[in-house]
């Protein structure tokens, strides 16, 4: 295997598995924005109520898409819009970046 090949796979696995640095958001800024979120969905984004998604350990670029669907009125939801009409895209950013890098579920197989 050539170099290039090898340099090309190893810099789409990097891409794969830093979910968060995707986003280009910073981890602790967003824990910093998070405290409103924590209301519905738990400070690291482990919800308990059944109503409310759980954000920790999501794809940061999933997380990031839906907050700026919010902010567009792609998606509909009240609060969530009400949530997201002032928040910048690095606000959205780190966010998102803040909740990927949480635990998230664990799947048993």
């Amino acid at each position: 295997m050539s170099r290039h090949v090898i340099s090309v796979l190893c810099a789409g696995a990097l891409a794969l598995f830093s979910g968060a640095a995707l986003a280009g958001g910073d981890v602790a800024a967003g824990k910093e924005k998070s405290v409103v979120c924590a209301a519905c969905h738990g400070e690291t984004g482990d919800s308990v109520a059944p109503d409310f998604p759980k954000l920790g350990g999501q794809h940061a670029d999933y997380l990031l898409r839906a907050l700026k669907d919010y902010k567009l009125g792609n998606r509909k939801n009240p609060i969530m819009s009400a949530q997201v009409e002032n928040l910048s895209t690095a606000d959205m950013e780190d966010l998102a970046a803040y909740f990927a890098a949480q635990q998230g579920l664990v799947v048993k197989r």
